[in-house]
């Protein structure tokens, strides 16, 4: 069953109400650019606010319900989480981001202004350029202190736009793989969403719908309801995103062909940098948990990663090392071992989208 998402709530009030506190809440002097090595983020950072899960002892999934029941929240509506105060303090000395829709960006133990409301941030894969949704609706690239800001593709209007994801791979001349920079993201026009891409480095350009095509032995793919895509992987080519008509999550690859194929129920799909792995939700027992399927197996099983669920874990992340996994709560970001070791632990209680930045 997929999630019941709580998809980008902007708590934009709380943030700028604990930010104009004073900078007691500011426990670094660090800016954007000096964010620690990822092997920093190897140790969940704790918190003081959100709750920690029951210990976690990782299984095997059980079969999901057929239909999904998940009701989204327009991206950058309030937050049901908007009067708990964001610390940016757990964001210290690792590459951990977090955007709630508002100018401010948490990194590295302090807040960024952005100028523009910032929806769905997300990272280049060298950490080099930040890019996300603006409040004109359009999707912006820009500096990771906010500055040099450019508006790759323009919302032309009647559309909301969504959840933007690197696809970045040097040219591999023998395989005919030309060199690529895009940006892969939602739109959703009237109820209905589909998959687009532009190129990373435009100005006002129109986006074009990515193109899905099922691998010669494998059945038809839904060319709408698709959403939230994630790309990875050293060749850049394996991408995964959702489609909340089936309630599936589907696996994208375009390295020397084009070829999609169904891999399991869930929604908000993440990829391991090598792409090694998807990391999912899946709701069961009454809330929305992680799940973990290896993509080097033949036949592999999803495994709860929250087994004892008392919240719900959404939107996740993983770091660039591949070994810390982030995700949402009501109650803020919390982090957890990628292999399901260990329970998650608060991390950050701000209320927003964590995500990684190399």
């Amino acid at each position: 069953m997929a999630a019941r998402h709580r998809r980008r709530p902007a708590s934009t009030v709380a943030l700028a109400a604990a930010l104009s506190v004073g900078a007691v809440m500011l426990l670094s002097a660090c800016g954007p650019d000096e964010v620690a090595s990822t092997s920093s983020a190897a140790t969940p950072t704790q918190g003081a606010s959100a709750p920690a899960a029951a210990p976690s002892h990782p299984g095997t999934a059980s079969a999901p319900s057929a239909a999904p029941t998940a009701k989204r929240s327009t991206p950058g509506a309030p937050s049901s989480g908007a009067s708990i105060s964001p610390d940016p303090s757990g964001t210290v000395h690792t590459p951990l981001t977090v955007s709630d829709g508002s100018p401010r960006v948490l990194m590295n133990g302090t807040a960024v202004d952005f100028h523009t409301p910032v929806r769905d941030l997300t990272w280049s894969p060298d950490g080099s350029k930040a890019a996300f949704v603006n409040g004109s609706g359009s999707l912006v690239v820009a500096n990771p202190d906010g500055s040099g800001q450019v508006t790759v593709a323009r919302n032309p209007g009647g559309q909301t736009w969504s959840h933007p994801s690197w696809q970045v791979n040097p040219a591999a001349t023998a395989d005919g793989v030309p060199a690529r920079n895009n940006l892969i993201f939602t739109i959703d026009q009237g109820g209905s969403t589909h998959l687009a891409t532009v190129s990373a480095t435009a100005s006002g350009a129109t986006p074009t719908t990515l193109d899905l095509s099922a691998g010669i032995d494998d059945p038809a793919v839904p060319q709408s309801a698709n959403s939230w895509a994630n790309t990875a992987g050293p060749h850049g080519s394996t991408t995964v995103y959702e489609n909340t008509g089936d309630g599936k999550i589907y696996i994208r690859d375009d390295y020397t062909r084009e070829q999609t194929r169904a891999l399991t129920a869930g929604s908000q799909p993440a990829l391991a940098p090598d792409a090694s792995a998807v990391v999912f939700v899946r709701s069961s027992g009454g809330h929305d948990h992680l799940f973990e399927m290896s993509l080097n197996q033949q036949n592999p099983t999803a495994k709860d990663l929250t087994p004892n669920a008392t919240t719900d874990y959404t939107e996740p992340a993983l770091s660039p090392d591949g070994k810390v996994i982030a995700a949402r709560t009501p109650a803020g970001i919390v982090a957890l071992p990628a292999d399901g070791s260990a329970a998650p632990t608060p991390a950050v209680t701000a209320v927003g989208l964590p995500a990684y930045r190399a």
